[in-house]
């Protein structure tokens, strides 16, 4: 078995919701550069998902939530890199404006309607998003 087993990523993304939108980054570097995101990152080696969604929220946009409710796995064949995308729902975020705390990372937050999105999301959020409308727990 040993050699048969490659690399692969977790992605740790957060969907925040106010008033039925969804919020999403425009990004400006790295892969997916001018396409739109949900707040994410790596799961860092040792870390628990919910706190990796926390770190991931307040790094990128400055807010806290009261609590994250699992939503789904992507298991993301997309690109180069094989990735498992972990989706989690932001409860108890406020009304504070999101913030562009990575602006070497990220353009702009805004709010989207889940009927009027933007045409270049990134690949494995597009699934991501997919499985949140459609209230499935997992996508390949």
């Amino acid at each position: 078995m040993e050699g048969k087993f490659k690399e692969f990523h977790i992605g740790v993304n957060v969907f925040v919701l106010r008033d039925k939108k969804l919020l999403l980054g425009k990004r400006i570097a790295g892969f997916g550069a001018g396409s739109w995101g949900l707040p994410g990152g790596h799961l860092a080696d040792g870390e628990e998902m919910e706190k990796a969604a926390a770190r991931e929220l307040e790094e990128e946009t400055g807010l806290r939530a009261e609590k994250f409710i699992f939503t789904n796995l992507i298991n993301d064949l997309t690109g180069k890199i094989h990735y498992l995308q972990v989706g989690f729902i932001a409860e108890g975020i406020g009304d504070d404006s999101p913030l562009v705390k990575e602006p070497d990372l990220c353009e702009k937050w805004e709010w989207f309607d889940f009927n009027n999105l933007p045409e270049r999301i990134l690949p494995g959020h597009v699934k991501q998003i997919q499985a949140f409308l459609e209230k499935r727990y997992f996508l390949e």
